[in-house]
């Protein structure tokens, strides 16, 4: 495939690229640092073992579950109707 000024491999270092990014956005978002003890919504302790596998924690699981259900709906990415757009 001829690839004009792009050296061989250059597309999949760009997506490489674009993915390195995307995991680094990512990991900048999660909480740091020491965790609560008890839950900042409801005050329900936190156990150590969450505490010590997500730094940072602030919220019980339920919470934190109620809090994902609320931030998850709609992607606003149709995949289906992007391909079909491409095969036009």
């Amino acid at each position: 495939m001829a690839t004009g000024w792009a050296g061989d491999g250059a597309v999949q270092d760009q997506i490489d690229a674009t993915v390195k990014d995307a995991i680094k956005r990512a990991r900048s978002q999660l909480p740091q640092g020491p965790g609560l003890t008890h839950c900042e919504e409801c005050g329900a302790p936190i156990p150590e073992a969450r505490r010590k596998a997500m730094p940072g924690v602030r919220l019980c699981i339920a919470c934190q579950e109620a809090e994902e259900r609320e931030e998850q709906p709609g992607s606003g990415y149709n995949r289906r109707g992007s391909k079909d757009s491409q095969l036009r």
